[in-house]
């Protein structure tokens, strides 16, 4: 389905700012893309943007205004997200959200007994993925459970491992149109472990750096998406000070993506074309920011939202759909649709 420009419905859309994307090469190289936008009126009380052929629109649930994510969307145009910081008192709740995404169209998704829970991914099959919390503790250290949502049923998923963290942490972050999801568990070292999930058979797969040492000493490594080629996206530590973006190929080919002068480089989605997004910073401490990102082919684009303080691209489709969140003047999070 591809959504186009919308016809946008008041309720919990706020005032959305242009996009702004440049590119450069794998190699650091500049090229030519760079889009500007002009604010329209769509609706009672909201405005997006357009920016080159894209529209921007963001999208709150009114329950926090303060604080949102869109992780995942897949090509009927349904996004999955969550609203509430995880602070003490303000849990994460998680949604799924339709068109054409007003209020009403939010629509609650979390774990039975959960005390918090994200939405993180989703497939055109009716499947979503996540993780839930029975903590929401001050500190934000809280036990992490894997699920996944088929047919009005939720299922716990946690990798059977012995060495898991203290408290426990496990997330599954995407599933394709096979019903293969992909996530992580944290083991006693503090290290990610990536696995892929296949929920017909119910069986394990690690996700592994080829040539990459084993046990305690391989990277930590989180699998972050999955297209329906079996391509996985995530990132991990290629050195102790160093985390790259990866894009490990079907055929066992691995690829590292790392942003030109990044400090961190994290891939969050892929689609069927190959094509990959996320985030990258630059600068460290105080004067990091945090930049979204499209990769194609070897070449990156930067996704920064204008006006924001830090811009992630979480999630895209096979219509190059992108979903995800910035941090805004106030110092809110939002989350955000962009459409080409």
């Amino acid at each position: 389905m591809k959504l186009g420009v919308l016809t946008l419905v008041s309720g919990a859309l706020v005032a959305a700012a242009a996009l702004g994307v440049t590119g450069c090469s794998s190699s650091g190289s500049a090229d030519s893309l760079a889009l500007a936008g002009a604010t329209s009126s769509s609706g009672a009380g909201i405005s997006s943007s357009l920016a080159g052929n894209y529209q921007v629109v963001t999208l709150n649930d009114a329950r926090d205004l303060t604080f949102n994510q869109l992780l995942g969307i897949n090509n009927e145009g349904i996004i999955a997200g969550y609203f509430g910081s995880g602070a003490a008192g303000h849990p994460n709740k998680g949604y799924a959200l339709v068109p054409p995404f007003a209020q009403r169209n939010f629509l609650n998704e979390n774990f039975p007994g959960s005390v918090q829970t994200q939405v993180t991914g989703l497939n055109d099959h009716g499947v979503t993925v996540g993780f839930w919390s029975t903590q929401n503790t001050a500190n934000m250290t809280n036990n992490n459970f894997g699920f996944y949502w088929l047919d009005g049923h939720f299922h716990n998923v946690n990798f059977p491992a012995s060495d898991n963290a203290s408290p426990p942490v496990n997330q599954l972050l995407g599933v394709n149109n096979r019903g293969i999801a992909v996530g992580f568990y944290t083991n006693n070292q503090g290290s990610n472990r990536g696995y892929e999930y296949d929920i017909w058979t119910r069986q394990f797969t690690r996700v592994l750096v080829p040539g990459a040492p084993a046990g305690l000493k391989g990277p930590s490594l989180t699998a972050a998406a999955i297209n329906d080629s079996g391509d996985v996206a995530g990132f991990y530590n290629k050195t102790a000070s160093q985390v790259d973006g990866f894009l490990k190929l079907r055929s066992g080919r691995f690829l590292t993506l790392a942003f030109p002068g990044a400090t961190m480089t994290q891939a969050f989605g892929v689609n069927d074309s190959g094509e990959v997004v996320g985030s990258y910073t630059t600068g460290s401490g105080n004067s990091a920011v945090t930049h979204g990102f499209v990769w194609h082919g070897g070449t990156f684009a930067t996704v920064d939202i204008p006006g924001a303080t830090s811009t992630t691209i979480n999630g895209l489709n096979d219509e190059n759909d992108l979903v995800g969140f910035y941090t805004d003047a106030k110092g809110n999070t939002d989350g955000f649709l962009a459409l080409p």
